[in-house]
């Protein structure tokens, strides 16, 4: 006989979800725009031990050593949300976290380079390492730290933006600019 166990709301919800936390890095340019160093995201369907592994492949996977895990944890988060839609690919999810090792998170980055060759094959780490490159750099913390100003076009076009201005480059006479 089994015996049963009342569990109420809020310890299901602890005991079924995780918490990703971090500071902002004083300085980094995101730094300067957020409303405070701290930050937290809610995982709905991984673990807080899952979305810390995961966001540190996605670091392996795509190094910036001056971008914030706050950067990286919004690619968890667009992969806890497609999680919690998705009970096969959780399923993925959890069987290729398997696959890394439980000591993926705090290894050396040369055995988690060379963890993640193993794997690159897999669609497990096709699948990451696409929504990394999809999300990643498409996030305003990517943005200001390479220096893209976004896309022009709302703003008037690149021509009025300082795209045809190349102070860098010696200006060429008209006689030389020959026409092809």
């Amino acid at each position: 006989m089994t015996a049963t166990r009342n569990v109420d709301r809020r310890e299901f919800l602890h005991a079924s979800t995780g918490m990703l936390t971090g500071l902002l890095v004083a300085g980094s340019p995101y730094a300067l725009l957020a409303p405070s160093r701290a930050w937290a995201m809610d995982l709905s369907a991984l673990t807080s031990a899952e979305g810390k592994l995961l966001m540190v492949m996605f670091r392996t996977i795509a190094p910036h050593d001056r971008l914030d895990d706050a950067a990286y944890a919004l690619v968890v988060q667009s992969v806890d949300a497609d999680a919690a839609k998705d009970v096969a690919m959780r399923s993925a999810i959890r069987a290729g976290i398997a696959t890394l090792g439980a000591d993926f998170a705090t290894a050396p980055e040369s055995a988690r380079v060379a963890r993640l060759k193993t794997i690159e094959r897999a669609s497990f780490f096709q699948d990451m390492r696409q929504r990394t490159l999809q999300v990643l750099y498409a996030t305003p913390m990517a943005y200001a730290l390479f220096g893209y100003e976004g896309e022009a076009m709302s703003k008037g076009g690149y021509l009025t933006r300082g795209f045809n201005d190349l102070r860098w480059l010696p200006e060429v006479p008209e006689q030389d600019s020959g026409r092809i």
